[in-house]
């Protein structure tokens, strides 16, 4: 097992130099200084590389525990990384000071949390769940609820779950059976919730479950379904953690990766119930949870590129140690390294993760303009790009996490199949992302469907626009020309795609499955597109660099990345539009009960 470095250098590279801090610029980040961010960075990758990283390991091999009192035990040194985490003042720091946080930009957010990330998928699933908390109790919990529970969760001594799955229920949340009975100022909930990520532990002095249920009268589908705090244990009038609540971790899961992170089968009332209290309005609790999914939904993404960026830090230091056959140049004895399928194989792994990073981040800043600027039409502007890129961020970043661990594998040969390098955990772990907080398909649904539809495409029409103004700053710049032509050709494809999604898609009759058949190629399109397009200006950036003067291999491997995605990477994705026009006939026409 190799050693994590956070990737300081790389963040650093996206957040002043592709986004030139912009989000500096944005009112209540006045005080927010280029100093104060890189001391940020800096501390926060030695809280990654130095305290989390090292348990990744050992927490995958020994896993938790559930006891026979229904609490769960944690890996060894959980406990006290995260408790290290929420003593230096991590958990807020995306969160805006006048909720107690500390209120820096959510790209500077983004940026530790992929670091943690990589660090350590299993432990940084605590806190990710525990922001999208804050966040639906910030927007649709009364005053008392949020002065109760919001300073424990901002502070991470208290963490919060997502509590949406039913045996019945997955993707379909109409399905939910979880019963709310009225009882004076509160509820009380009877039934089952499975899936729960860190739903019982032993790291924080409480656990705050936001769970969708049912009052007794209310309708069937979405439109009866409200939302719950339910905390695990009751707090007392000082603030204090009281009694416990009759919610009980039934089971924890026995899962393929992530074996560090307890993911839990709760149950809501064996006894009397468990007291909860509602969040919002009634019937509107799907709407409050999107809240918080559409929050999550940005860090999946985010956490997965944490994993990429490990997988190839692995890789990479095989690939300098493994001595294996002749240098095919030289002829003497060579790491693998020399050898061109394997540097294929690093570059590829190199060149999409960079990538994503750049587009995750991306995204973040758009979410800065979206909350912070002046203009209500600026904001208005932002949050429909955000709109756009989440579903890509989660979905492609995800899908390419997944391809890029497995590639890390393939560099160790068949020493990557055996768990002892490490290689195999990064993989594992990874194959959950696409899952959770709405599979991939449904997030290509979102964008082909929803988000396309709602306004006729403007928005990604927009990002295409500016992906063409990269594409001719390329063929202005030399040695820079077939990157600009590539990145015109693939933004012309997403334009294609985009116009048969829109006119099939709002088809009266087949719209539904049109948009169904088109929506998983529509959304690997544009994630190479736009993907391309943040190569493209790292490959400006990085060439104005080398033409300064600057001698840093940083700039010239920025070049050779940025080449590798434009000229071998997108032409893959560009594909995707050649599906698109096959149509759909033969996925209608397939018999699957005769398979």
């Amino acid at each position: 097992m190799f050693p994590f470095a956070a990737p300081v250098r790389d963040l650093r590279f996206v957040l002043e130099e592709l986004l030139e801090q912009r989000s500096l610029d944005l009112p209540g980040f006045e005080e927010t200084s280029l100093d104060l961010i890189e001391a940020v960075l800096e501390e926060a990758a030695r809280l990654a590389s130095e305290v989390w990283a090292p348990l990744n390991a050992s927490g995958d091999r020994q896993g938790c525990v559930r006891r026979e009192d229904g609490g769960v035990t944690l890996p060894d040194g959980f406990a006290e990384a995260y408790r290290a985490y929420v003593e230096g003042g991590w958990n807020g720091i995306g969160v805006s000071q006048a909720l107690g946080g500390q209120g820096l930009p959510e790209v500077v957010a983004s940026s530790v949390q992929e670091m943690l990330h990589g660090a350590n998928m299993a432990l940084g699933l605590c806190p990710m769940l525990t922001a999208g908390a804050i966040e639906a109790l910030a927007h649709h919990g009364n005053d008392d609820l949020k002065a109760t529970y919001l300073p424990k969760l901002v502070e991470g001594t208290w963490t919060g779950t997502m509590n949406l799955t039913e045996p019945q229920a997955g993707s379909d949340l109409s399905r939910v059976r979880t019963r709310a009975v009225p009882e004076g100022d509160h509820y009380r909930l009877f039934g089952q919730k499975i899936f729960i990520t860190w739903g019982e532990h032993d790291a924080s002095e409480n656990i705050i479950h936001l769970v969708l249920a049912r009052k007794p009268d209310a309708p069937e589908g979405n439109k009866g379904i409200s939302l719950f705090l339910v905390p695990k244990f009751l707090v007392d009038d000082d603030g204090s953690p009281g009694e416990r609540n009759d919610v009980t971790c039934a089971s924890i899961e026995h899962k393929l990766g992530i074996h560090g992170s307890p993911t839990c089968t709760l149950s809501f009332g064996e006894g009397d119930g468990a007291i909860g209290y509602l969040v919002g309005e009634e019937g509107r609790g799907l709407n409050h949870m999107f809240t918080m999914m559409n929050e999550a939904r940005h860090k999946v993404g985010v956490q997965g590129i944490g994993v990429a960026e490990r997988a190839c830090q692995h890789a990479f230091a095989y690939a300098l140690d493994r001595v294996q056959g002749k240098n095919p140049r030289a002829g003497d004895e060579s790491t693998i390294s020399h050898h061109l399928d394997v540097r294929r194989m690093l570059l590829s792994m190199r060149a999409r993760t960079d990538a994503l990073r750049a587009l995750a981040l991306f995204c973040a800043a758009e979410l800065d303009v979206a909350r912070h600027a002046e203009e209500a039409t600026e904001r208005k502007a932002a949050q429909a790009r955000v709109d756009v890129l989440i579903p890509v961020v989660k979905a492609f970043s995800t899908d390419q996490a997944v391809d890029i661990a497995s590639l890390g594998v393939q560099v160790h040969g068949g020493m990557g199949y055996i768990e002892e390098t490490g290689a195999a955990q990064l993989l594992r772990d990874a194959r959950i992302a696409p899952i959770y907080e709405g599979t991939n398909g449904i997030q290509a649904l979102d964008l082909a469907g929803r988000k396309l539809q709602r306004d006729g495409g403007a928005a990604l029409a927009g990002l295409i626009d500016d992906v063409e103004v990269t594409a001719r700053a390329l063929q202005e710049q030399e040695g820079l020309a077939v990157l600009g032509e590539n990145l015109l050709a693939g933004a012309a494809d997403l334009r294609s795609a985009m116009a048969i999604v829109l006119e099939q898609g709002s088809d009266s009759e087949r719209g539904i499955d049109a948009i169904q058949a088109f929506a998983t190629p529509f959304l690997g399109l544009a994630g190479h597109v736009l993907c391309a397009w943040q190569m493209g200006r790292a490959a400006l950036k990085a060439s104005v660099a080398l033409a300064a003067g600057s001698r840093e291999p940083f700039y010239r491997n920025k070049l050779a990345a940025a080449d590798y995605a434009l000229r071998q990477w997108l032409p893959v994705g560009r594909g995707n539009l050649r599906v698109i026009e096959a149509g759909m006939t033969s996925l209608a026409d397939f018999d699957v009960a005769a398979h």
